[in-house]
């Protein structure tokens, strides 16, 4: 590694691991967030990323209905069409530079089918863990489409919080950033970036530097709170593209177990008990041709909160 491309002491470089996505006919993704060295950005807890995926060859998306406490999903595409239903009553469709919001709260659920047009199928797929007087709200759906923001060096498409001047309508429940970026082939981009947040970048294409950390495609760079800009290089010949995520550190411990995010060990035994007795807190997701995905058996052993470490900690556990 060259001294340009020394990591900054404030910077962690966290790589991805591939786990297969929902069931017997699962795709293939990579897996950010969360891990060993680090739960949460901000509320971010969950960061898959999967692509392109050749339709053709691999069979798409096809997550059969499935439940979800604590959280909202995030869905947003670089390529394909997924399609989308819910325990809501919504049927609608993620689209490239379209963000679904799904706030699951006390129980949803929902089915994730990439359509019969989809031919390259690319994107992420991001979880927000509620705070805890809000985990038990009710079911939600937000649709909302960014327009690209042009920045000297890129673009950026704001899909939650504020960057650059433009700020996104939907709804959160603790502050957040989330945006897509294109940086120009060659060239650096220097963002203003809120100072009581911690960041994520997670790149998609490109030859990343970031305030000087180099970043490999599926990799993601975090940075403590504390800076107020963001500066990104693209070495590539072609455009560089990514994902930048933040929020103030979400200082509650979680229990992140399958699809539900509780805060004890009994909040994910009788989720899953709802969840395999068919009961009305997740509801019924109508027009899926298929069964329901069935819960994983528990761990024999408690499940343990768990929080972000602390600058004194890191290293420690």
């Amino acid at each position: 590694m060259s001294a340009t491309e020394a990591t900054p002491p404030d910077i962690e470089v966290l790589t991805p691991r591939d786990v297969p996505l929902g069931g017997p006919r699962a795709m293939r993704v990579r897996r950010t967030l969360p891990q060993r060295a680090r739960t949460l950005i901000g509320a971010w807890c969950f960061a898959d990323h999967y692509g392109p995926d050749d339709v053709a060859a691999s069979g798409g998306m096809d997550v059969a209905p499935h439940p979800h406490i604590g959280l909202q999903t995030v869905s947003w595409l670089f390529s394909g069409e997924i399609e989308h239903r819910d325990s809501l009553g919504v049927h609608a469709f993620v689209r490239p530079g379209e963000l679904n919001l799904m706030t699951s709260g006390h129980g949803i659920c929902h089915s994730e089918v990439s359509t019969p047009a989809t031919t390259v199928l690319h994107g992420v797929q991001l979880w927000v863990a509620l705070p805890e007087e809000h985990r038990d709200t009710a079911r939600d759906f937000q649709h909302h489409v960014p327009a690209p923001v042009p920045l000297n060096g890129g673009e950026a498409r704001v899909f939650l919080g504020t960057l650059a001047g433009d700020t996104s309508p939907v709804r959160t429940f603790t502050p957040l950033l989330g945006a897509e970026l294109r940086v120009d082939p060659g060239a650096t981009l220097t963002l203003g970036v809120d100072a009581a947040f911690e960041h994520g970048v997670l790149v998609d294409t490109g030859d990343v530097l970031l305030d000087g950390a180099a970043l490999r495609p599926a990799e993601l760079g975090y940075t403590e709170p504390g800076r107020t800009t963001l500066t990104l290089t693209n070495r590539a010949a072609e455009p560089a593209r990514l994902v930048l995520l933040g929020g103030p550190p979400f200082d509650e411990e979680i229990v992140m177990w399958w699809n539900f995010i509780g805060r004890t060990d009994d909040d994910i035994v009788r989720a899953r008990e709802a969840w395999q007795a068919e009961s009305d807190r997740f509801g019924r997701v109508e027009g899926y041709d298929g069964d329901r995905l069935p819960a994983p058996v528990l761990p024999n052993a408690t499940l343990s909160p768990r929080k972000n470490p602390t600058p004194s900690t890191k290293g420690q556990r």
